[in-house]
């Protein structure tokens, strides 16, 4: 079956104000060390503890989990669709990242093969640049079921990334995963990349 936006819309109260990012190839502790982080002070948590823990502390929180052969970020706040962050973290592989705050509309998107930005969706700027062909009939399906102000985190960014990395985000699979959780340094810029 495919999946529409209507499918993803569980999501959009989970992913407020939180940061989704998908890194193929790497174990959790890869990306904790690529984040500046060190694997051995990290703790396992299930989502539900994640979700109490993020907000104490200095620097950065992150949970990390395996699925198939891809690394599942998930972190509070945009720390995870800065520059700094996703543009290292793509190197040698395929990143694909999104953001959202309800209460702002703010709807960020990014598709990264190795440091090289292929798409993305900035907030309330739209789509920037050529739709790629990899995308092309997933964007014709969201433009065929949904209005012509949909919101992003209203399921498109879901089927983007389920496009993507072939991960269908389900409520099982977000609350049954097993996530390495800890703190890694915050960016020192909050530049996000953009099309030349």
């Amino acid at each position: 079956m495919i999946a529409t936006p209507d499918d993803y819309t569980w999501l959009t109260e989970a992913a407020d104000n939180w940061c989704f990012t998908y890194v193929r190839g790497l174990r959790p502790e890869q990306v904790v060390i690529r984040r500046g982080g060190r694997p051995e002070d990290f703790t396992s948590m299930t989502y539900d503890q994640m979700s109490d823990a993020a907000c104490s502390g200095p620097g950065a929180f992150i949970g990390v989990a395996t699925i198939g052969d891809w690394a599942f970020v998930i972190e509070p706040d945009w720390n995870g669709i800065a520059e700094e962050v996703i543009m290292p973290l793509s190197a040698g592989t395929r990143l694909v990242s999104h953001y959202l705050m309800t209460i702002k509309a703010l709807d960020y998107f990014y598709w990264i093969e190795d440091g090289e930005l292929r798409f993305c969706f900035i907030a309330q700027e739209g789509y920037l640049g050529e739709v790629p062909d990899e995308l092309v009939e997933s964007m014709e399906r969201i433009d065929s079921v949904s209005s012509p102000f949909f919101d992003l985190h209203d399921g498109p960014a879901f089927i983007l990334a389920e496009r993507l990395t072939g991960i269908t985000l389900t409520p099982q699979l977000l609350e049954e995963s097993t996530y390495l959780c800890g703190v890694v340094p915050e960016p020192q810029s909050w530049e996000m990349p953009c099309p030349q």
